[in-house]
């Protein structure tokens, strides 16, 4: 695992994927499981709970579940600021989510 980070909103884990979703805006499960150096089936029971409890919101894009912090969450501006804020502490997971590329590469270029 990248770094330790708080125990806050129901564990670690709980903790630093709903900062780097905060921080990507939208992300999926697999990408966070590459951000953050967790096990897919961790990051997925971490997401469902998450998405039960209605602090992230699903969609999916054809096979993919794309998942955000969801926009009718009563206390999200509040939320929002406080994983911001928690990035802070976690600068190795602001480090992998701003390393991220998340545009496609221009045709014929060299890689």
């Amino acid at each position: 695992m990248i770094g330790e980070g708080p125990l806050l909103l129901g564990g670690r884990t709980r903790t630093r994927v709903l900062v780097a979703t905060a921080l990507l805006e939208e992300t999926y499960p697999r990408e966070l499981t590459g951000l953050l150096a967790l096990p897919l089936i961790t990051v997925q029971r971490a997401v469902e709970q998450l998405d039960r409890e209605g602090v992230l919101a699903s969609r999916r894009v054809g096979v993919q579940r794309m998942i955000r912090l969801n926009p009718r969450y009563f206390a999200l501006g509040e939320l929002r600021a406080l994983l911001l804020q928690l990035a802070k502490g976690m600068p190795d997971v602001a480090e992998a989510v701003s390393s991220l590329r998340r545009r496609p590469r221009r045709a014929g270029k060299a890689i």
